[in-house]
């Protein structure tokens, strides 16, 4: 009887484990993905890159840049206008919807952030669309309409 449950917790555990091992974005092949936006917004154009390991996106970097090059999050004067006018600001919303990615796996439970709206539907489009290269394995940066 007690060999009999061992075996049936084990095959259980086993059930468990391989469960949590299962394809969750459909096959995305082992590397850097990036996707940005086609045109600035504010004088801003967003970008998405991840990184995947064995099917699942392990880092993530949202944010965006001005013509030159610097970063959105790096602005510290934009950081404290839109704080004061949005509560939020890119330094928080960024990390925010990068980190929700990275739990769950899927733009679909990206929650919007107040404040940051039109930065969660590029956000979505980004995402939707870096994973879409990361199935295909094609590391070439995607432009999003």
């Amino acid at each position: 009887m007690r060999k009999k449950l061992i075996c049936t917790l084990f095959i259980m555990l086993l059930i468990l484990c391989l469960s949590g091992c299962s394809s969750k974005n459909n096959g995305m092949k082992d590397g850097f993905y990036t996707a940005e936006m086609s045109e600035y917004s504010h004088g801003w154009k967003e970008y998405l890159c991840i990184m995947v390991k064995n099917d699942t996106i392990v880092y993530a970097e949202f944010n965006a840049k001005n013509p030159s090059g610097y970063i959105k999050a790096w602005d510290n004067a934009y950081m404290k206008n839109m704080y004061t006018v949005n509560g939020t600001y890119p330094n928080e919303y960024t990390r925010n919807y990068v980190a929700q990615l990275i739990e769950t796996q899927n733009p679909d439970q990206v929650d919007t952030i107040s404040g940051a709206s039109n930065s969660a539907d590029n956000f979505d489009r980004l995402s939707r669309a870096v994973i879409e290269q990361a199935k295909k394995g094609d590391s070439a940066t995607i432009v999003v309409e």
